[in-house]
């Protein structure tokens, strides 16, 4: 049971009321030592009950008077609430009665209005038109006497008054009695030098800086024929001391941004006015300061040509974007682009022949001033097609300029070359895309990437491959120098470049367009082309082959297979195997750092496959002691080593079993049978295992041509 909300008395607990009045009954508790009395506590308790049974019948009754009240007063409420909504009914009806008597006496109110108006209208036309004749007879008399023509504050007055009589002179015909009349007022020409008075006070106000006094001047002036020359006066003067600095451009711009915050205070047609300011901007300094700038370097020197138009150019349209802010009317993207179009016009029709024939003529300037330092007179190499190159190929044609030139270890391939071309294509394709029309733009990018791949692919890349390849020594020369893995290198670093660029620069302009598919076209022949003269290149290996051939012929002795002491044998492998060892790990590094991609594994797998033929043939050529039978072994075992650089699964097989057949040498002839079907040899012909023991001194014992027969 909870407490009394109303008096916020505590939540009543029926536990603690009964220990607390348990507490106050004598003999109900141990308090004070008494004894426990339960009849006493049962009586308290009877006696208690009473009490509360009382005081909830009394609650009671008061609980239902008070709800018998509150009946009663919701009755009362109700029947004001219906007396209220009558009253309401009949306020709004009366309302609605007041707005109709409104509603009428408004109509009678405009109807006398309209009445009134079409009286006091023709009565206020009559009054001026008093007033134009009472004017008119001034002008007929030849005196302006009213104080609206002398007194100069009120010249607004009196060009309304000359503007009106002006039009009128020009409604009636000349030989009319009235037209007759107001050929003296022609004659005063007071219309004009009003007119020009205002425009002389325009000017005035304009130089002293008064907006509110040249908005009125410009508010008078809209209806007379020299409005326009007020325009005219009002942008000449804004330019007045406005392009006192070098950058044309950003003065333009600043001026621009001026005027537009000011001309919609003064004129009622702000986006014309400041239209009219840009077309005379564009048309007169612009076009003047491009002229200037362009026609002194246009035939004399092409690269500044180009570099001031592409700058001119761009610094125009940059203004033209900023322009675009201002409202300048609808079509504000066509009114500038003719404004543009109108400058540049005469200069862009021509663009792309004098940026071909400037690059053209760059580009063989920056070839022939490196030959030149190289003091290299180029020789010319053959043009034939993929064809023809795959068939010299075929025939391993490696001498492709005749006979063995030598080099002196130049590869005729320049990197400051390289850069210097690809730096003018950047610079040619960023003009093409910016002064080029955008139906011809795919065409004239197309005709610069031709020009790049003649002077760097053809002229420069192709030249370098093709005389790398005719100083290929042979294979039979000595301490010959393999160049041509430093000119595949260099090739394949600059072709890694000329794609860069094609991807980064010719792609955005072409890639929309049919141009690319002959793009990419002639890009694949290219690098089909360059390919076919690396493949030829492949007789490189035949040169590292000899080289390996004369190491061997001149470190290897018979003695170090079947040395005459075999209890005194002190080396772990011969000096010929650590010799060609190093020159194979060179070779490999080099090849690595010459070629990427899976280049790399087609030479070095071609390399590798030769490499253990010659070791093989060369290990033929001995007869093999026990200790020489080892040390083979041992450098075979090395030969392996160098094998795994090459990280070819075939190549490294290959000396693998190489040094399964080197055990031949060795084993003890009771056992030559069990190594033979072992797993390495057990898919060899029988008669490369019989080669191979023939090679031992003791094979002619009875005894080991037994065991392997």
């Amino acid at each position: 049971v909870k407490g009394c909300f109303f008096c916020g008395q505590e939540p009543f607990v029926a536990d603690e009321y009964i220990e607390r009045l348990a507490w106050r009954t004598p003999g109900g508790g141990s308090r004070g030592g008494e004894a426990f009395d339960p009849k006493r506590l049962l009586e308290e308790f009877v006696n208690h009950i009473q009490e509360l049974q009382v005081m909830d019948e009394r609650i009671q009754r008061k609980v239902e008077k008070l709800e018998q009240q509150c009946q009663k007063e919701a009755k009362e409420f109700a029947k004001k609430v219906q007396e209220l909504q009558k009253s309401n009914q009949v306020a709004f009806q009366h309302f609605q009665e007041l707005d109709e008597h409104i509603s009428y006496v408004a109509t009678k109110v405009c109807h006398l209005g309209d009445q009134l108006e079409g009286v006091n209208t023709p009565r206020q036309r009559a009054v001026e038109a008093q007033k134009l004749m009472k004017y008119f007879n001034e002008f007929l008399d030849g005196e302006l006497k009213s104080d609206v023509f002398t007194n100069s504050e009120k010249i607004k007055e009196a060009a309304d008054i000359i503007q009106k009589l002006h039009l009128i002179a020009q409604e009636l015909p000349f030989d009319s009695l009235m037209g007759f009349c107001c050929y003296p007022l022609s004659s005063l020409g007071k219309y004009h030098d009003l007119e020009c008075q205002l425009i002389q006070e325009f000017t005035s106000a304009q130089r002293r800086g008064e907006i509110s006094r040249m908005r009125e001047v410009a508010a008078v002036l809209l209806h007379f024929k020299g409005y326009s020359h007020c325009v005219d006066v009002y942008i000449k003067q804004c330019q007045e001391g406005a392009f006192l600095r070098n950058d044309v451009f950003e003065d333009a711009a600043i001026l621009c941004q001026r005027v537009n915050k000011q001309v919609g205070e003064i004129f009622s047609n702000p986006e014309t006015v400041l239209a009219k300011l840009i077309q005379n901007i564009f048309e007169v300094k612009l076009q003047s300061y491009v002229k200037d700038q362009l026609e002194e370097h246009r035939k004399s020197d092409a690269e500044q040509y180009l570099k001031n138009l592409y700058d001119l150019y761009t610094r125009t349209t940059n203004l033209s974007s900023k322009l675009m802010e201002f409202n300048l009317g609808t079509d504000k993207q066509t009114f500038l682009s003719k404004l543009i179009k109108a400058i540049f016009i005469s200069y862009l029709e021509n663009y792309i022949e004098v940026e071909i024939g400037y690059l053209k003529s760059r580009s063989a300037m920056i070839l022939q001033r490196y030959y030149d330092s190289k003091n290299h007179q180029k020789r010319s190499i053959g043009t034939g097609g993929i064809q023809d190159l795959k068939e010299r190929l075929r025939q391993r044609t490696n001498l492709p300029l005749g006979p063995s030139i030598d080099t002196h270890g130049e590869t005729f391939l320049s990197q400051d070359v390289v850069v210097n071309l690809l730096q003018e294509t950047k610079q040619a394709f960023e003009r093409c895309h910016r002064l080029s029309d955008p139906s011809d733009l795919p065409k004239n990018a197309f005709r610069i990437f031709s020009m790049l791949v003649e002077f760097l692919c053809t002229e420069h890349i192709d030249y370098a491959l093709e005389t790398g390849l005719a100083g290929i020594p042979s294979s039979d020369s000595k301490n010959a120098n393999l160049y041509f893995l430093d000119v595949v290198h260099q090739a394949n670093t600059i072709f890694h470049l000329f794609d860069k660029q094609f991807n980064d620069h010719l792609m955005p302009l072409i890639s929309s367009s049919p141009k690319l598919s002959e793009c990419l076209q002639k890009k694949k022949d290219i690098i089909e082309q360059m390919e076919v003269k690396l493949d030829m290149g492949i007789d490189t290996l035949n040169c590292m082959i000899g080289q390996m051939k004369h190491i061997l012929a001149a470190e290897q002795k018979k003695t170090d297979f079947k040395p005459e002491d075999e209890n005194n044998v002190l080396i772990q492998y011969t000096n010929a195997c650590v010799k060609v060892c190093g020159y194979v790990r060179k070779q490999v590094e080099k090849i690595r750092n010459s070629m990427d991609g899976k280049n790399v594994d087609t030479v070095l797998m071609e390399l590798g496959v030769r490499f253990h033929r010659l070791i093989y043939e060369h290990l033929q050529q001995y007869s093999y002691s026990c200790m020489g039978g080892m040390l083979a072994i041992c450098d075979v075992a090395e030969y392996r080593k160098c094998a795994k650089d090459f990280k070819i699964a075939l190549v490294l097989q290959l000396f693998d079993t190489l040094h399964a057949l080197c055990n031949l040498l060795v084993v003890a002839p009771d056992n030559l049978k069990q190594v033979c079907s072992g797993e390495q040899l057990a898919n060899l012909d029988k008669n490369i295992l019989h080669s191979f023991v023939q090679l031992r001194v003791d094979y002619r014992s009875a005894r080991l041509a037994r065991h392997f027969s």
